[in-house]
């Protein structure tokens, strides 16, 4: 019998420089599911230290992505910006142990190393000149240098990548406080981690370079570091790094786009995850099965394709309360109440077969809420001709005295209209349509006259022999 897995305590940590991506979208739903999964703690902590960049609004922009995608932290927010005294008193301790030092080379003596590695074809590395200074230059406000171990190397296994090991000699001493007192990533990340008793980093594997230093800075502190695991990039269709042209936008801009939380989720952990051939899993089968593990270290391929087809999937069979709760936000978003046309149950049993996101359903369900100003000229001038006028102003007579407004009944009093009239169905249903809607676009007849609504349904059709009427006259 297999002993069950720790509770894993992780954390999404993303800086608010910009909005919440796909990318990032995908990791803190890989951290979320680590954590749910085992019955651990999932933490948000937003990693402000770059004073010039960060901002409110993108700070803002990822507490909204993550609330609308139901990623709910059990901790957090916590503030890097709110902890500097914390780190401040860790590299003070480094500096006393001597493993840490003060350095005062200046920008232009660092990029003069660098531009002579790069020639020579080497890695570029400080080189360590200020590791035992004997007086300090007056008039420099120095930075902080972690002292990196000279001798033997850091090995780790990588949840997702597997066994990672780099030679000691391969790092240097890199920078852990700047000149104005802040914090570099590497050193703040390794104290917060250590802080909030993280014991499993999900993150991008852009981080890979980052973790043999982060290790050693463990070491030096005394501490054990948490196991990791780094995720691959996520690449356009045509295999290029994902950018804007394939989609890299705001995860807000997703759910503008007309795409549901669920949806989205779904497709995220399709991502690189896995579990056999099934493509469409609940939150709670994700929660269920998700190990980070079982990530593949191949980058993977963001098709929207895809997404449409589980964005319609979820449309038809997914949560009511979370599609009504969608389907009104964007209502709203289109100059449309919501309360003003039939039920939005009604409204989804008939359209969601025929749309793949929200602002298709919405924007073609127009009419079934509003009134239309005028009629499609195209559309009129092949449909609203008087010939139609007869069979119009017969379905009118007939739907005046229909006791149950149902599809059926509505179907039935159509087909009669056609019957007794002896025409084509096409002959009554076209220019039905066109009065109904305003175009020639719609579900099927019986309905597109449930969803329109008696009341409606009525004063449209007469609008429609109204306007046969006038054209006529004009005519004559």
């Amino acid at each position: 019998m297999t002993s069950p897995t720790p509770p894993i305590r992780t954390r999404f940590a993303p800086s608010p420089t910009g909005f919440l991506h796909i990318g990032g979208a995908r990791t803190a739903l890989f951290c979320y599911l680590a954590a749910r999964a085992t019955n651990g703690q999932f933490i948000l902590r937003i990693e402000d230290t770059d004073r010039e960049r960060s901002t409110e609004q993108s700070t803002q922009a990822i507490l909204d992505g993550l609330a609308w995608l139901n990623l709910d932290y059990d901790e957090g927010p916590f503030y890097q910006s709110e902890r500097f005294p914390r780190y401040q008193e860790r590299v003070e301790r480094l500096l006393d142990e001597g493993k840490a030092y003060r350095c005062y080379c200046s920008k232009e003596r660092l990029d003069r190393l660098r531009e002579e590695a790069i020639a020579a074809g080497e890695k570029p590395r400080y080189d360590g000149r200020c590791r035992d200074l004997a007086s300090a230059p007056e008039g420099i406000e120095p930075v902080i240098r972690f002292r990196n171990p000279d001798e033997g190397s850091v090995a780790f296994d990588d949840r997702v990548r597997g066994r990672i090991e780099v030679d000691n000699s391969e790092l240097d001493d890199l920078v852990i406080q700047r000149a104005d007192g802040s914090p570099t990533y590497n050193f703040a990340v390794v104290i917060d981690d250590l802080d909030m008793n993280i014991n499993l980093v999900i993150r991008g594997d852009d981080h890979i370079n980052n973790t043999p230093r982060q290790i050693n800075i463990y070491r030096a502190l005394g501490a054990e570091a948490p196991e990791f695991g780094h995720v691959p990039m996520i690449l356009g269709g045509d295999g290029a790094r994902l950018s804007k042209r394939h989609g890299a936008v705001s995860v807000l801009a997703w759910r503008e786009a007309g795409y549901l939380p669920d949806a989205l989720i779904n497709y995220l952990a399709r991502l690189g995850w896995s579990d056999g051939d099934q493509e469409v899993f609940s939150r709670a089968q994700l929660i269920e099965r998700f190990r980070i593990e079982d990530v593949n270290r191949k980058p993977s391929r963001f098709d929207t394709e895809k997404l449409d087809w589980l964005n319609q999937h979820y449309l038809r069979e997914g949560a009511q309360d979370q599609l009504h709760t969608e389907l009104g936000w964007h209502f709203e978003k289109a100059g449309l109440s919501a309360d003003a046309g039939p039920p939005l149950a009604d409204l989804v049993s008939v359209q969601s077969e025929r749309f793949e996101t929200l602002v298709e359903l919405v924007e073609q369900s127009r009419p079934f809420y509003s009134d239309f100003e005028s009629f499609d000229p195209g559309a009129a001038k092949k449909h609203l001709r008087p010939v139609a006028a007869e069979p119009l102003a017969a379905l009118k007579t007939r739907l005046e005295s229909l006791e149950d407004w149902v599809p059926d009944a509505l179907q039935d009093a159509v087909q009669a209209t056609a019957d007794a009239l002896e025409i084509g169905f096409g002959k009554i249903g076209m220019p039905l349509r066109v009065a109904l809607m305003g175009h020639g676009q719609s579900p099927g007849i019986n309905h597109t006259l449930w969803l329109v609504g008696r009341e409606r349904t009525l004063d449209r059709i007469q609008r429609a022999l109204d306007f046969i009427a006038e054209r006529a006259a004009e005519r004559s």
